[in-house]
């Protein structure tokens, strides 16, 4: 069997980073760990080869040369990855799809023209496929009716498949699921509530794989939430803690944990014992009433400005999701979330408007009430209304939104904050090399000291904060640079938010004839010195 794996186009988003990743000449920021997971359970004796469109585009000489196409996807990419089998399907091909997206979605795929529906965990679905289609089928939906897998025996990914240089970070794995139980969330729809870790050996097999290929830099462990199993988590911890320094620190982790990391002192400091440096929080809202209507409680039994700041200090860099439109939200949500992300001086906060997902308690409840919307699937993106009625008038919330993320990614603002959160943040516990410095990376940084240190009216503030910087905290120089630069996507993506939100309200309102009240904050000359990088 000849296969050829597709992972759809990403849209533009917070997480995206083009303009960023344009200064170290990488295509995108991560590959796509599911696609490579699922060639390594597939039978080694098949020849594999893997596009991310993200990256390129398929070629011809790909598409006839494969038997299979197959398709791995969340949500926010439904649009290219429906137009890809489409694509498939016109070119004569068998397809199969698994992931997120079809998981929560499956009707979508099908109806787009997928001949196999292989959904929830590959570990337990992918062998049922085989089965089948070793016995004819031509064309099934193959789930695993509730029943999770023990993910001690997923294989090392195929890393092999991955064209290393297209990309920013790696991804790994060590946990699947969340013991919370936030309304919104779909990772417990898709991976339950009793998080289930791999072994340690399995892990560090994992780095070896990804060592031995030549990889070295940043690794993102792309758990949901990495502390949910705290006892398996530092078990592992203390056996890369010992890898990492006989490697001599190859790898520098990120990876995503609910607040209560800041109640773990040990915890912290073996993630920086093993070279971690930041991490994601959920925070949501800096608001009690909904982190408890919304069932966060674990957000509710400290104070989260005390928690964010005890994380900063242990040495670890903060980067937190807000979300605003929650049930009961009062007036000047947006604002206290602004207000939230300054005194905290979290510098990189992604901030989007709710959405119900697929089958989460949320959309199951608002479905109960009457209020989704028809055909609006959230997507978890910053550019996407509401896909629901919400208990405040939706221009309100929309306004707040606007102007909040506006105000985020000001470049005084942002400048301002990162310095504060770098001067904040405690020193690196080990003593990393420095990683071989290519030519495109020198180049980025050329242009990034010319953009921010010459051309924009915020010039004299980048030399003194980063002079500052390299007197009193010289290890975390290159943390202030890297976290600078991510204002490349930032200062353009603000605007694209701002427009399309608009675009859409404008809709909405048109749609229920009231007409149009939004104020225009920023005038045109302003937007113009923005777009020329000043």
């Amino acid at each position: 069997m000849r296969v050829l794996l597709i992972y759809p186009l990403f849209p533009k988003s917070f997480w995206s980073f083009e303009k960023m990743l344009e200064l170290v000449d990488r295509k995108t920021l991560l590959p796509p760990l599911g696609l490579i997971t699922v060639a390594a359970i597939l039978p080694q004796n098949w020849e594999f080869k893997l596009v991310d469109r993200n990256a390129r585009p398929v070629t011809e000489e790909e598409w006839q040369w494969a038997d299979l196409v197959m398709f791995s996807a969340m949500i926010v990419q439904k649009e290219d990855c429906l137009e890809q089998i489409r694509e498939a399907k016109r070119r004569g091909k068998k397809v199969a799809i698994g992931g997120p997206y079809s998981t929560a979605l499956p009707h979508e795929s099908q109806m787009a023209g997928a001949d196999y529906l292989i959904l929830d965990e590959g570990e337990i679905t992918l062998p049922l496929w085989i089965d089948a289609i070793a016995s004819g089928a031509t064309e099934g939906v193959f789930r695993s009716d509730g029943v999770k897998p023990d993910v001690t025996d997923t294989p090392i990914p195929r890393y092999d498949l991955l064209d290393f240089n297209a990309y920013y970070v790696m991804p790994v794995q060590f946990s699947r699921g969340c013991p919370f139980q936030c309304e919104f969330c779909d990772i417990i729809v898709l991976y339950g509530r009793k998080p289930r870790t791999k072994s340690p050996h399995q892990l560090l097999a994992e780095l070896e794989a990804l060592y031995a290929l030549g990889w070295k830099g940043s690794m993102f462990m792309v758990d949901d939430n990495f502390i949910g199993n705290k006892r398996n988590v530092k078990l592992m911890l203390q056996e890369l803690k010992v890898w990492q320094k006989e490697h001599n620190y190859p790898f520098g982790f990120l990876t995503e944990a609910s607040v209560d990391l800041a109640d773990d002192s040990e915890l912290m400091e073996l993630m920086l014992d093993c070279n971690f440096g930041t991490v994601f929080l959920g925070i949501e809202t800096p608001d009690e009433s909904s982190l408890s209507l919304t069932k966060k409680f674990q957000n509710t039994r400290s104070p989260l400005v005390e928690a964010v700041e005890k994380i900063t200090r242990s040495g670890l860099r903060v980067i937190a999701g807000f979300i605003i439109g929650f049930d009961g939200e009062k007036t000047g949500s947006g604002q206290r979330v602004v207000q939230f992300i300054e005194e905290t001086a979290i510098p990189m906060a992604i901030f989007s408007m709710l959405q119900a997902l697929p089958d989460t308690a949320l959309w199951h409840r608002l479905e109960k009430e009457g209020r989704l919307l028809d055909g609006k699937v959230g997507t978890i993106n910053q550019t996407t209304l509401l896909n629901f009625v919400p208990t405040r008038p939706l221009e309100e919330i929309t306004q707040e939104y606007i102007d909040g993320f506006w105000q985020l990614y000001d470049p005084q603002k942002y400048l301002d904050r990162t310095y504060r959160h770098i001067m904040m943040m405690g020193l690196p516990r080990v003593r990393a090399p420095l990683p071989p410095i290519a030519w495109s990376e020198v180049k980025g940084m050329l242009t990034l000291v010319w953009r921010q240190g010459f051309q924009r009216k915020t010039r004299w503030k980048f030399w003194q904060y980063a002079l500052n910087v390299w007197r009193q905290k010289p290890q975390l120089l290159g943390k202030f640079i890297l976290t600078c630069a991510y204002e490349e996507h930032f200062l353009e993506y603000r605007q694209i938010v701002r427009e399309r939100i608009e675009t859409q309200l404008q809709a909405y309102l048109a749609e229920k004839a009231i007409a149009p009240t939004l104020p225009v904050k920023v005038n045109s000359k302003e937007m113009a010195m923005t777009n020329a990088g000043h």
